[in-house]
């Protein structure tokens, strides 16, 4: 045999693939791009991981009508069952996919599975958010997995880096970019100054944004990120009603382009704390002004960053896809190759603790804020303004007025005050009648004074 032909020489390990039999609970998006990564890659996952996996039976809403890309994938139509109990109810079934969304009836599907003896794998961000101390328990008295690597950042293996590589890590913050879509809508109103509105119709032409983006833009979707990331990172139960949120909507052109032309970026974070060893845990959700130099301010389109802070690592960065049905399916075939491999060995996963969290309120936050408002352009407004902050404890760091024929837009940056007294500030502002509206809040995520 000649040295080239040996170089392409694949050597497969001699014990022959251990077979494991998949149930898939929807097929939309993510869940036809793992039907396809699994069947069309077969071979080469066997070879690489020494699991064989199969794809048994497939739940859609409607096998007849079905549409999800593959119609003519015969492998897939043959597989098509309208009943989701009997995929998890199937014996042959060994480890359920679940890719349907939202709360019920995903959680009593799960349960289910878990409860039978079968590993779960979901990229279901809602589930886990609201119900993960449940399915964690179940899943550990069950001694199998429950996975949810997909749950959070697409492609990211943020799951896996704060489970398994930083376990033994003191995290004291975790900040990042968790939506593609609102990261997309902001990137393009600071690059190309089009409005929020403007910016929505794109995302939504592209496919970024659903047709009803409020779970995006609103920071819904973020905010059960922010709470599923804030319970591994913390060991805490915590759940999305636990997490403070604010969304992108009251973000203006003119308020991204006076914060460029302070250095600074918008970009709605997903931040979650932890005061000291054992402290209150703070979760939030909100947009804020990040400085130009700092790497998140630079994470552009659709793409996803989180920094991860440690007591011993420092400051740690992952970066890549959030979103999308290939990256997250890839994330979800990561998690089965995981299951699939303790089932075949029959070891238990490592216990998952969870406590009650101490939480943080968000008014105890202190920071620096952006705020800007509409006023009547009149004698003595500004004066009435200044009084309510100083009333209020607010220091005024600078201030900027731009006349609109009868009214005047005030944007004020301040120096660090505490979150409670910055809302009394705005609900005295709220009251006077020369304050037509408050247009925009920001915090800002330098905690450092400038000079």
């Amino acid at each position: 045999m000649s040295q080239a032909s040996s170089a392409k020489e694949v050597v497969v390990p001699g014990e022959p693939a251990a077979s494991v039999r998949i149930g898939l609970l929807g097929c939309g998006n993510v869940g036809s791009a793992f039907f396809s990564m699994v069947t069309d890659g077969a071979l080469s996952v066997a070879a690489r991981t020494g699991i064989s996996l199969e794809i048994g039976k497939v739940a859609v809403r409607d096998p007849s009508r079905f549409r999800g890309g593959l119609e003519s994938h015969s492998r897939l139509v043959e597989r098509l069952v309208a009943d989701p109990w009997s995929v998890v109810q199937d014996e042959e079934i060994e480890i359920v996919v679940e890719l349907i969304g939202g709360v019920e009836p995903a959680r009593s599907l799960v349960l289910s599975a878990l409860e039978a003896g079968k590993p779960v794998v979901t990229a279901n961000k809602e589930l886990v958010a609201a119900c993960h101390a449940e399915l964690l328990a179940a899943a550990e008295g069950a001694g199998v997995d429950f996975l949810y690597e997909a749950s959070v950042a697409g492609a990211i293996p943020l799951v896996r880096l704060l489970k398994d590589s930083l376990a033994g890590e003191r995290i004291s913050r975790i900040m990042g970019i968790v939506n593609g879509t609102t990261n997309y809508i902001l990137t393009r109103m600071s690059e190309e100054g089009i409005g929020y509105a403007a910016a929505l119709a794109e995302a939504q032409a592209l496919g970024y944004a659903e047709a009803e983006p409020s779970a995006d833009v609103e920071g819904f979707d973020a905010a059960a990120k922010a709470a599923i990331l804030a319970g591994i990172a913390f060991d805490s139960l915590v759940v999305s009603s636990d997490v403070y949120r604010e969304g992108i909507t009251s973000v203006g052109a003119s308020d991204i382009d006076f914060a460029k032309r302070l250095g600074y970026e918008v970009k709605l974070l997903a931040i979650a704390e932890r005061e000291g060893n054992d402290g209150p845990v703070s979760v939030r959700v909100h947009p804020a002004m990040v400085p130009s130099s700092h790497p998140l301010a630079s994470v552009r389109d659709s793409f996803n960053a989180v920094f991860v802070e440690g007591e011993a690592a420092g400051e740690l960065m992952v970066y890549g896809r959030g979103a999308g049905g290939r990256p997250t399916a890839s994330a979800v075939l990561g998690d089965v190759i995981e299951a699939a491999h303790h089932l075949r060995e029959q070891s238990r996963p490592r216990p998952t603790k969870r406590r009650a969290a101490s939480l943080k309120p968000i008014s105890e936050l202190r920071a620096r804020y952006y705020l800007s408002l509409e006023v009547l352009d009149r004698p003595g407004v500004l004066a009435a303004v200044a009084a309510v902050f100083g009333t209020c404890g607010v220091s005024i760091r600078s201030m900027e007025q731009v006349g609109l024929m009868d009214e005047a837009r005030l944007v004020f940056i301040t120096h660090t005050a505490l979150e409670a007294d910055l809302q009394a500030t705005i609900a005295g502002l709220e009251r006077l009648d020369s304050v037509e509206r408050i247009t925009c809040l920001l915090r800002l995520v330098d905690s450092e004074e400038p000079e």
